[in-house]
């Protein structure tokens, strides 16, 4: 997922409707090859670490009667995507979903519109956020950081540092793509939960450890995974991912890494070198954590990620046996239960150490 200029993509967006157009002056029905985006033609790339789309491609052809909807709506949102970069403008999923509306396009539901997003990613080969349309922003970024902004033109050229907000910078298009200039930190923490987030602001972790803090609010949007594929790439810090004790917080951390299968079709936003350091499965005894009974949900989840060949390295196969065996999980906020410091003070140095030995 790299940074294009808007040259590019405006050039790729006029060649897609240069084509449709040529095909309509001779006659005939406008006509696209797009790669196939069904779980059969996802591959894991050994080379990538990563998922990827395969060789199979789906026509989509106005000589179809039920695929001229899908077809109108793919060159609409092109549309729609090339005035934005020519304009300078930028719109959510949302937003675009509610802009249709004036086109008579009626996608049945916001999914529709996402999805027809994904569609336009997959054939030109650029991420969503090339073309300025973005999801709603959750993700939140503090530390000695030190960037300038090349994007929007108001804000260009002006510089900031990472540490100005006690809550946090929200991690959109234009802090995921700023240049860095200088970083006083030496590492990165990576964390599933706000209330984590927060509490490691509190206790100035960011100095003890001379860190950035991440806080994906779950599974962690592009833009993070694009920012902090940037700092382990351009800064050289080493990522530690910091999730839930259970199948969820475990698969968060895999896409960090490996990449997830939704976005198959898009390349560059895994960091392969990041460590989950926790909380892992063996965490919940080794530091007594209080811990809840898996659910059904949960005990599926595990049997799909043990086939996943994302998983089959050792050390993530041990954990998902370990839930298996014990049914318990547990979350990062479970530290509190032996004082509000203890996963700063306890947790965390000697998590770093096991990893350290671990390499």
């Amino acid at each position: 997922m790299p940074e294009r200029s808007n040259k590019e993509v405006l050039e790729k967006l006029s060649e897609f409707g240069s084509e449709v157009y040529n095909q309509l002056s001779r006659g005939e029905f406008p006509r696209i090859k797009i790669a196939s985006r069904t779980t059969s033609n996802i591959v894991f790339d050994e080379g990538l670490s990563q998922f990827v789309l395969g060789e199979q491609r789906a026509l989509r052809s106005a000589s179809n009667i039920k695929q001229i909807r899908s077809l109108t709506q793919l060159l609409w949102v092109a549309s729609f995507a090339k005035r934005l970069v020519s304009e300078g403008k930028s719109s959510t999923l949302r937003d675009l979903y509610y802009h249709s509306l004036n086109y008579g396009l009626k996608f049945r539901e916001q999914l529709e519109s996402d999805d027809t997003v994904t569609d336009l990613e997959t054939l030109l080969t650029e991420p969503r956020e090339a073309f300025n349309i973005f999801p709603k922003e959750r993700s939140a970024i503090f530390g000695d950081l030190e960037i300038e902004y090349t994007t929007p033109v108001t804000h260009k050229g002006r510089r900031v540092n990472l540490n100005s907000n006690p809550d946090g910078v929200m991690i959109g298009l234009s802090v995921a793509q700023a240049d860095f200039l200088k970083c006083g930190a030496k590492q990165v923490f990576v964390i599933e939960k706000n209330a984590v987030f927060r509490r490691f602001i509190e206790e100035r972790v960011y100095e003890k450890f001379n860190s950035i803090l991440i806080d994906t609010a779950g599974q962690a949007p592009r833009l993070a995974r694009l920012l902090i594929r940037r700092l382990s790439r351009e800064l050289g810090l080493p990522v530690y991912l910091l999730t839930d004790a259970d199948p969820w917080g475990m698969h968060i951390a895999m896409v960090i890494i490996r990449g997830s299968a939704n976005a198959a079709h898009l390349r560059e936003l895994t960091t392969p070198d990041a460590k989950w350091v926790g909380l892992w499965a063996t965490d919940i005894k080794r530091f007594n954590l209080p811990s809840f009974t898996l659910t059904k949900l949960d005990e599926q989840r595990i049997k799909l990620l043990e086939e996943d060949l994302r998983y089959r390295d050792f050390e993530w196969q041990s954990e998902l046996q370990e839930f298996k065996k014990t049914k318990r999980r547990t979350e990062l906020e479970s530290f509190s239960a032996h004082g509000l410091t203890a996963i700063v003070d306890k947790y965390l140095p000697k998590k770093l150490k096991m990893i350290a030995d671990m390499s």
